[in-house]
């Protein structure tokens, strides 16, 4: 705790926080808004996305409740009720989505989500600034990547007949390995591609809640005796965890959405493929374009956004009751 003087009067305050913080505190909410409109400004065109392609569209949801005929539209055609939710229900592809969709969330939410949290705290580890910038720079560019060349990639990297690994087997006489189109490698390529392409972008946000870390407690964590892990167990891990269980509790809340690009690129045309790739987000793409029932599909979409929504909720309780904070 520290002390400073405002107004000719010692306010106590926390160690490293804004000289400012106690009286945008005590503002009335359009005194803080105008305070941070420039910050608001910056947030304009995400609010504008998020509500014409995302809040928008929900008003056609209920067609997942009738047999929607694109020539009647949506007022006139006739109401079924959960007819579409029951058939999707007793279809005998329901088990493999459900399965795919969530082993898939699940190696995203093991492997995928503690990588730039890793990468990030080996960054900050870094003594040499321009060697960290460099490594930093190369591992976020991959994120601006398209899915499509990072398919296009794939082939020639691992495909049987023009890729370089083949290529290189065939000099050491060695059979090639066929990985695009096994379902064997399917899922170590989803994970594997995304980690390559999102592991550095993510990273700056927790290079970001790092970078905010008050320095006078690593100086005393040095005084202290602690070594560079010690520092990261009791000093760094701690001061970051706030942003941890947010964006833990955001990965939980899209389980059930899994990279519809990157499934779709993976899957190619090869339903052989499906037992072990095919997710929800693929089977609403094929029924709802190209074989018109937008009614189901919009059924299983509505399905897969409620289970979406009691997860995020059920993970920001559970944090809130564990750590004692989440997303509200």
């Amino acid at each position: 705790m520290t002390t400073r003087v405002v107004d000719g009067t010692l306010v106590p305050t926390r160690s490293g926080a804004h000289p400012t913080a106690h009286k945008r505190a005590g503002r009335s909410l359009g005194q803080r808004v105008w305070f941070y409109r420039y910050a608001y400004v910056l947030m304009l065109p995400g609010l504008v996305y998020f509500f014409v392609f995302q809040y928008l569209p929900m008003w056609g949801v209920f067609i997942a409740f009738e047999d929607f005929r694109p020539w009647q539209g949506p007022f006139a055609s006739p109401w079924v009720g959960f007819a579409h939710f029951t058939e999707f229900f007793n279809s005998p592809y329901f088990g493999r989505l459900l399965r795919n969709t969530l082993l898939i969330g699940f190696l995203n939410l093991v492997f995928v989500f503690p990588a730039p949290i890793l990468l990030a705290i080996l960054l900050n580890e870094v003594r040499s600034q321009a060697y960290r910038k460099v490594i930093q720079t190369i591992s976020y560019l991959p994120h601006f990547v398209s899915w499509v060349v990072v398919g296009g990639m794939l082939i020639y990297l691992f495909s049987v007949n023009v890729g370089l690994l083949t290529a290189v087997l065939a000099r050491y006489n060695v059979a090639p390995t066929p990985i695009i189109g096994s379902p064997a490698a399917f899922l170590p390529l989803v994970v594997g591609t995304a980690l390559w392409k999102e592991v550095g972008f993510t990273a700056i946000i927790f290079l970001a809640a790092i970078a905010d870390i008050n320095p006078e407690l690593y100086e005393a964590a040095i005084m202290d005796g602690a070594n560079r892990l010690q520092r990261v167990r009791h000093v760094t891990i701690p001061c970051i965890a706030h942003v941890i269980v947010i964006m833990l509790i955001l990965q939980i809340g899209v389980i059930m959405s899994t990279n519809f690009q990157q499934i779709l690129i993976l899957l190619g045309n090869d339903a052989g493929l499906y037992e072990v790739g095919d997710v929800i987000d693929t089977w609403v793409y094929r029924a709802g374009f190209f074989q018109q029932q937008f009614s189901l599909a919009t059924a299983v979409g509505l399905f897969k956004g409620v289970i979406g929504l009691v997860l995020i909720l059920s993970a920001n309780a559970v944090c809130r009751r564990i750590v004692g904070h989440g997303l509200w």
